[in-house]
């Protein structure tokens, strides 16, 4: 063309330099691609409209996400994005290697980027060549290494101290900083946190200044927008006021990036170099990087101290502890908490003297293991203690504190509900007597004066807090001289790998092997059974390797044998007693499971097998065939290997039971010929009000 002559079109242009034109819009998911564009990227050479997904698959997945990231810290720093990108044919082999440059802008309010750029053909560099560039040679790999050794170290640094340590040491692959310094936001002030790399004094005006102040960090505070001065011209056209205190230290490039957690700016960081650095894409891109991964160090560092704090207080104020002696019982406890940070967890347990000169017993678990958790435990404890205080009895102290729960966790934030587990046990010391009301919670154990160790169930409703008019239903029964119960969390029960089954076999051993000691003895041998020594409250390295927090709240009544009062004979005869009333036929599972574990050494499991039949049979009758509840009493007697086990069913039912000839098709009346088939005694005894169902089974089979 001819001097004077109108220019020519812009694509014109572009197509003479064999340069295409593209756009990408994350909207969309789309990208408008000129002629030449499509060409380049392995497509027909026409004007396309192409999917998002479509463009992706033609260049090296390893390419596209170093465009992705290098797109997002342009648009943040409003600067010209360039990356090399691999063309792949479908066969995964590469068909050229093309530049593109773009700008990006994002739109904040639809958060999508818009990104128009030109793309052109590039040489690959000769083998053995050193270049530095985004997409291939040692460069990256140094790259990716050095930013995973970065991070490591970072994540691992406990002290603000630790940190500018580490920051300190990292060696940038081909371009490390020798200076850096460390500014935190303090109300309108930047105040230097740590320097490293140069000699800053105390009274120094980088120490401390006011957020509008005409130095870079001080922008990088206010705007989050990072800074690049490449030369000391740059520095002292763009900041001329703090150019002179700058100048001293004999940088040529300087960065400033933001310290940014959780989208606010906590601070500014400088890293200044002796030689002139241009800054590329790749190199911001490591810088932003670091920058992230500082600040989110720097927010651990700043926060361990605050949390240590709050440990200490929540420590001091929440730590479970006994209240007074109870008269004519024993009592031991310990707590665990978790480990990872606060040493106090939603586990708890409680002693509470009432107005009637009974005592409860109260533990639980507030779901989750953080602070929140820590949080409604306390309240919880508090409001059962005022309900407790008032006199009322242990279904109305459970019904009110799950309305209390269920309360203030939809007030403070409906997208993290909480519940709670809980057990609640009325004592009577005068005649052993307990009441019990459990809230979701794990049924507690008896050892009995010879040594076993059952599970006692009792009813209950739902945990607390999730149904605010659920009903919590009462279990009766004494607790024995000699007798000891146990109620615990399920941390006890399930740490170190077991499950609810595998964990109560180990729990129920160490009673049976420890319970005959006092009851302080006991309580370490089940909390070392876990996690190894500890003290009535464990912190430190112990806490930090446990899986759940740990409660545990023994109660026991002497009488029959205690660690300086051994019993001179045992007793001969474990018992047990439990209802199961019309509307809750639910407990004859209940009952199978209580029976199997009356008899869990008992020397013929085929005779375990027949004796839970039978009970099974005998509960269901009273069941189906009367209005009236059942009352099962349960006993073994005797010594091994030759015990005798009676079982009796009781119900207020006027009809006795009579031996039927069910036919082969028949769906009952096979009860009694059960009983006679595999009972090596049984009979049936009118009362003066009902009736009472019984069998006998000896252990090895009849003497």
């Amino acid at each position: 063309m001819r001097t004077g002559e109108p220019l020519p079109a812009v694509e014109d242009v572009l197509a003479a330099l064999a340069t295409g034109l593209w756009h990408w819009d994350t909207a969309t998911g789309l990208v408008t691609a000129d002629a030449e564009a499509a060409r380049l990227i392995g497509l027909p050479a026409e004007p396309s409209v192409l999917s998002e997904a479509l463009v992706r698959s033609r260049f090296h997945p390893v390419d596209w996400n170093e465009n992705t990231s290098i797109t997002r810290l342009a648009a943040v720093e409003g600067t010209l994005g360039e990356v090399r990108l691999r063309v792949m044919d479908e066969q995964g082999r590469l068909i050229r290697t093309v530049r593109s440059r773009f700008r990006p802008v994002y739109d904040s309010e639809e958060r999508v980027y818009r990104v128009t750029g030109t793309i052109q053909e590039v040489s690959e560099p000769s083998p053995g060549t050193a270049v530095q560039h985004p997409v291939t040679g040692d460069w990256r790999r140094s790259r990716e290494a050095f930013l995973l050794d970065a991070g490591r170290a970072l994540a691992e640094a406990r002290s603000t101290e630790e940190v500018l340590r580490v920051a300190a040491g990292l060696s940038m692959p081909g371009f490390s900083p020798d200076g850096l310094v460390v500014f935190g936001v303090k109300g309108d002030r930047l105040m230097m946190i740590g320097h490293h790399g140069q000699q800053i004094d105390e009274d120094s005006p980088f120490s401390s200044m006011p957020l509008d102040t005409d130095y870079p960090a001080a922008e990088v505070a206010r705007t989050g927008r990072a800074v690049y001065l490449s030369s000391a011209e740059q520095y002292r056209s763009r900041y001329p006021v703090t150019w002179p205190l700058a100048e001293r230290f004999g940088r040529q490039s300087w960065a400033f990036l933001p310290l940014t957690v959780a989208g606010r700016t906590m601070g500014a960081w400088m890293a200044g170099f002796t030689y002139q650095v241009s800054f590329t894409p790749d190199e911001r891109s490591v810088l932003t990087t670091v920058a992230r991964m500082l600040a989110q160090a720097l927010s651990r560092a700043g926060i361990a101290d605050s949390e240590r704090e709050l440990t200490d207080g929540l420590q001091r104020s929440m730590l479970p502890t006994l209240g007074p002696d109870i008269p004519g019982m024993d009592t031991a406890a310990r707590y665990i908490p978790t480990g990872g940070g606060l040493q106090v967890g939603g586990d708890w347990y409680d002693m509470i003297p009432l107005p009637s000169g009974r005592h409860a017993l109260v533990i639980g678990d507030v779901q989750g293991h953080d602070v929140r958790a820590a949080g409604l435990m306390g309240q919880l404890r508090i409001a059962l203690r005022a309900y407790a205080s008032e006199g009322h009895r242990p279904d109305a102290v459970l019904s009110r504190a799950s309305r209390f729960l269920h309360g203030i966790t939809y007030a403070e934030d409906d997208a993290d509900l909480r519940f709670a587990t809980c057990l609640y046990v009325e004592a009577d010391p005068a005649t052993g007597v307990l009441e019990i009301a459990r809230a979701g919670h794990l049924d507690p154990a008896i050892r009995m004066a010879d040594g076993t160790v059952l599970r006692r169930p009792t009813a209950g409703g739902l945990p607390l807090g999730i149904d605010p008019d659920a009903d919590y239903p009462t279990t009766r029964f004494a607790l024995e001289p000699g007798e000891t119960m146990m109620i615990c969390t399920d941390g006890l029960i399930e740490t170190g790998g077991h499950d609810m089954e595998s964990g109560w076999q180990r729990v129920r051993a160490i009673m049976e092997e420890h319970g005959d000691g006092d009851l302080e003895k006991l309580a370490d041998s089940l909390v070392q059974a876990v996690h190894g020594p500890s003290s009535h409250h464990t912190t430190g390295p112990l806490a930090d390797r446990r899986e759940d927090d740990i409660a545990v709240l023994l109660l026991s009544r002497p009488g029959g044998g205690r660690g300086d009062q051994p019993l001179t004979v045992r007793p001969r005869v474990r018992r047990t007693l439990m209802s199961v009333a019309q509307d809750e036929p639910e407990r004859v599972a209940e009952a199978r499971q209580h029976v199997r574990e009356l008899l869990h050494d008992w020397g013929s499991p085929d005779q375990v097998d027949s004796a839970v039949l039978l009970v099974s049979e005998m509960l269901t009758n009273v069941l189906v065939h009367t209005d009236a509840d059942a009352l099962l009493l349960a006993e073994v007697a005797g010594q091994a290997p030759e015990r005798r086990l009676r079982v009796e069913v009781t119900d207020a039912g006027d009809d006795l039971p009579h031996k039927r000839r069910p036919g082969e098709l028949a769906s009952s009346g096979r009860g009694l010929v059960l009983i006679e088939i595999l009972a090596d005694a049984w009979g049936v005894d009118p009362r003066g009000q009902g009736k009472s169902t019984w069998f006998e089974l000896y252990e090895g089979g009849k003497s």
